[in-house]
């Protein structure tokens, strides 16, 4: 198979700040190639996502070049010979060609070069070590483009040199193959994956997050999700997964409503007694995130999504968001119709506020202290009861009428 082929020209290849920033490198004699996954995404038809761009000059030398036309560059990651270049506002990542010195795992010691096949060389797998041109010229040094089409993750060489360099491998493994793989795992790559797998333990809990969640948001992560748990990838990080019934179930309910969730999906792996606050820390999830799993993997409400007035109190109770959350998951004994119409509701309906507050009920004389909010909350329920459809004069009759009767 040549290592020199060619892919159809791609219109982000040619727009206008593209093509200023590549003018600017070959001005300077830099040669510059596109890499990584726009050019994967190219292969497959896909949007490029985000523009990466490697070069044979270190980068004080890309920069100085830069820098001369007028573009603005910020050293985002000078040690490892990436700067980032802004032309009309669209951010470019480019990276100096490398080789390995010494890694350790988790991070590398490389040194700059002007080897394409060598950078190449040190990428993880086949169908992300492809490189091209403006002009539609493919560099493929290990056959990214046949895995690609025949739907295969395959480490770049050797698998145990490629994860002993970076540990996170595993981890990227399984999701690549849960984006655009097919069965079986490549059985080289699973092994190499599976003698490695305890070493996940000493890697942060940020990029360990950050590939989980990016796996799961995959279309049907399931089956990539039991070979990961056989092969040891949960055992240090996620001791409480149960296996994946729940989650074939809540992808069938987010499926009929057009939508998928990566950290939802975490919390049906779990089991449901699983303190979510100290997996939250565990993981090092935001603050968003940590309430969303606890919610979502909290026992009540319970969700009953068969009566419209019974889901709008569930949405005014929850919010919007986290209504989604715990209807997917436990969606009960609704139909696919009365979850979409539930799912429609908590999206788009506007969550009502009570027309009447604390103010309200001391201008009708009612001292500060613990009565006032008591009050507050009986309108409210009645409020509720009613479906929210009592407007403001209502709730004051109802407020006064209560505290007629204290």
């Amino acid at each position: 198979m040549p290592d020199v082929d060619r892919i159809a020209p791609q219109p982000w290849m040619a727009d206008a700040p593209t093509t200023r920033l590549l003018s600017a490198l070959s001005t300077a004699g830099i040669g510059a190639r596109f890499v990584g996954g726009c050019v994967r995404n190219a292969l497959l038809g896909l949007a490029p996502g985000d523009l990466d761009i490697a070069v044979d000059k270190p980068p004080t030398y890309v920069t100085r070049a830069l820098e001369a036309a007028g573009i603005k560059v910020a050293p985002t990651g000078i040690a490892h010979g990436t700067v980032t270049a802004i032309v009309d506002k669209h951010p470019y990542e480019i990276t100096t060609l490398r080789h390995d010195v010494e890694t350790d795992g988790r991070r590398a010691v490389v040194a700059f070069t002007d080897d394409w096949r060598a950078d190449a060389a040190r990428r993880d797998f086949t169908i992300n070590a492809m490189s091209c041109d403006a002009s539609g010229t493919l560099w493929d040094y290990f056959g990214g483009r046949a895995d690609l089409a025949d739907r295969r993750v395959r480490f770049v060489g050797d698998p145990d040199t490629r994860i002993t360099e970076d540990v996170l491998r595993v981890m990227r493994f399984f999701r690549f193959h849960a984006w655009y793989g097919a069965p079986p795992l490549d059985p080289g790559g699973l092994a190499a994956c599976r003698r490695h797998a305890g070493k996940l333990r000493g890697l942060s809990a940020e990029r360990v997050r950050a590939e989980l969640l990016k796996l799961l948001a995959a279309p049907d992560p399931t089956d990539v999700v039991e070979a990961m748990a056989l092969n040891g990838a949960f055992d240090h990080w996620l001791p409480q997964y149960q296996g994946t019934a729940r989650l074939r179930a809540l992808i069938a309910s987010e499926r009929a409503v057009g939508e998928g969730d990566g950290l939802r999906r975490l919390a049906a792996l779990l089991d449901p007694t699983t303190d979510a606050v100290a997996l939250a820390k565990r993981l090092k999830l935001s603050t968003q995130q940590s309430v969303r799993l606890e919610v979502t993997l909290a026992a009540e409400p319970g969700i009953d999504a068969t009566d419209e007035a019974i889901v709008r109190q569930q949405i005014y109770r929850l919010g919007g968001a986290l209504y989604v959350d715990r209807l997917l998951l436990n969606r009960g004994a609704a139909s696919d119709d009365q979850l979409r119409a539930a799912h429609r509701l908590a999206r788009g309906w506007p969550v009502p506020e009570l027309p009447i507050g604390g103010t309200d009920v001391i201008r009708a004389g009612v001292k500060k202290g613990p009565d006032v909010g008591a009050l507050i909350d009986a309108v409210e329920s009645w409020w509720i009861a009613r479906d929210f459809a009592p407007d403001r004069e209502a709730c004051l009759a109802e407020l006064a009428r209560l505290i007629a009767a204290r």
